[in-house]
């Protein structure tokens, strides 16, 4: 079976969303084509060149590879929700992120539900 990768258009759509997590404001936007599927996200959390910064945004290139490759946004949901790092925010239990790399599952789930399942479509 050969992998076929979409190329990225030019322009994108995109939403941003910013979570509290306890090493920061994580801002994860999620751009999609015009059909609400997800194409790249980009994950911003810290001071630019700083080891979060870093990690944001290797975890974000290989997330917007997988996607334009086809992987579903469910399968990054499972691999990333529930990662705990030491310093998680302590707000009530259904607003609780763990790790960046939580919070980054949360957004995409949010947005599996409203754009990928078809809320957003037609």
């Amino acid at each position: 079976m050969e992998l076929v990768k979409k190329e990225r258009p030019k322009s994108l759509e995109s939403i941003t969303v910013e979570v509290n997590t306890g090493c920061g404001h994580l801002y994860v936007t999620i751009g999609h084509d015009s059909e609400g599927a997800p194409i790249e996200i980009i994950a911003t959390l810290g001071k630019a060149g700083g080891c979060s910064y870093c990690l944001g945004e290797a975890l974000s290139r290989a997330i917007s590879l997988g996607l334009r490759y086809g992987i579903p946004v469910g399968d990054y949901v499972k691999q990333l929700a529930g990662l705990q790092c030491p310093s998680p925010n302590m707000w009530p239990r259904e607003e609780r992120v763990l790790s960046c790399a939580d919070g980054i599952a949360k957004v995409l789930n949010e947005y599996k539900k409203e754009w990928v399942d078809g809320y957003h479509k037609g």
